[in-house]
């Protein structure tokens, strides 16, 4: 072959390779699966059976599959586990008498031998006689044994006689007469926490109210000029009886002339600034008269008369200012059993006439008052 006419080229080399379908992988991953489901449905079945029993009933159920008693193997005197009962009964999740109790059976009877290397048993029910034993030469009957066990089982059983009915439904009312009893306690308790509750808020806005009149006096006598030198001669406080405002005398400046009832200028102005205050408010008010020890001049009278009397004229005023008569509790002297200073019987101060706006609560409280 010419050298021109071979071809030139690679190899070329053919591959084929055959595919086979893989077989069947099996369904073992199934059977994990299918036992991992059932143990979660066992997990969730134990859950609500430690739910759904009592200590009693695990206690019982636990003794059945490992009986702590060797010696006995039946759990209950019926020879099964809860007493014959489950969860599932009629009536065992809403019974009275509470969890079912588990009986302990009787222990099995040891075997004996007689004289003669015979073995015999007892039964649970009667003693059973030796071979020998067995005919008497004066009874062809033998009078069975008792067994103190079986009749109280059977006692039990018996329905209640009409005298424990009665003892029952006498335990019956009585626990719904306790019962009752407890109901109207706490009903009690909850009626007084309210009460309580609202009379702390009726106090709250009872103390708010009487700030506020006490900061109005206050500012209203440091605004009048003519009553700017007054102001040490007033003093309000808070008592338990309510808002107190006195009006004393000082040394040369007194409110009433020496043994007179009628108040000066002084006091009618400084009366006449305090009354716009008072009629803003609701609450009942008390005026009560003091004088000093010093006695009084004349035999006719006395410091109870004079107080009385200056008490009665601070009412009056407040009165003709427009405090209605309804809202005056009581009028009051009490001559000098009451100074102000009592270290200092008779400083002028102890000379004083005290208006009180009472508290709701001490306003319905009778107070005994003085003749006028």
């Amino acid at each position: 072959m010419p050298k021109g006419d071979k071809k030139d080229g690679g190899i070329i080399i053919i591959r084929k390779e055959e595919v086979v379908e893989g077989g069947h992988h099996g369904g073992a991953w199934k059977v994990a699966y299918a036992d991992f489901v059932t143990a979660m449905m066992a997990f969730f079945l134990l859950m609500w059976l430690l739910n759904a029993t009592t200590e009693e009933q695990r206690k019982g159920l636990a003794d059945y599959f490992s009986p702590s008693n060797l010696m006995s193997r039946a759990s209950s005197g019926s020879g099964q586990p809860f007493g014959g009962h489950t969860p599932f009964d009629q009536g065992s999740m809403i019974s009275d008498r509470g969890a079912v109790q588990v009986i302990p059976g009787r222990k099995p009877a040891a075997p004996e031998e007689d004289e003669n290397g015979s073995v015999y048993h007892q039964a649970p029910q009667q003693q059973l006689t030796r071979p020998d034993d067995s005919a008497s030469p004066t009874s062809n009957n033998p009078a069975p044994q008792r067994d103190p066990a079986r009749e109280a089982q059977i006692a039990q059983d018996k329905p209640l006689s009409p005298a424990n009915g009665q003892e029952s439904a006498t335990t019956a009312v009585a626990s719904g007469a306790v019962a009752a009893s407890d109901v109207q306690a706490a009903d009690a308790k909850a009626r007084a926490q309210r009460e309580a509750e609202s009379r702390a808020e009726q106090e709250r806005r009872e103390r708010q109210a009487f700030d506020q009149a006490a900061q109005q006096i206050k500012e209203v006598v440091r605004a009048d000029p003519a009553l700017a030198e007054l102001a040490p001669q007033l003093a309000i406080d808070m008592t338990p009886e309510g808002l107190r405002i006195q009006i004393m005398d000082e040394e040369r400046r007194p409110m009433f002339a020496t043994g007179s009832a009628a108040p000066n200028d002084r006091a009618r102005l400084l009366l006449a600034k305090v009354a716009p205050v008072l009629l803003k408010m609701s609450e009942d008010i008390s005026i009560a008269g003091h004088t000093d020890a010093t006695p009084y001049a004349g035999q006719q009278r006395t410091n109870w008369e004079l107080s009385a009397d200056r008490a009665n004229a601070t009412r009056r005023l407040l009165v003709e200012a427009g405090l209605p008569q309804s809202r005056i509790r009581n009028v009051t002297g009490n001559a000098d059993r009451d100074p102000l200073l009592p270290a200092d019987p008779t400083a002028a101060a102890n000379r004083r006439i005290a208006i009180v706006v009472l508290r709701a609560h001490a306003a319905q409280t009778p107070t005994a008052s003085a003749p006028p």
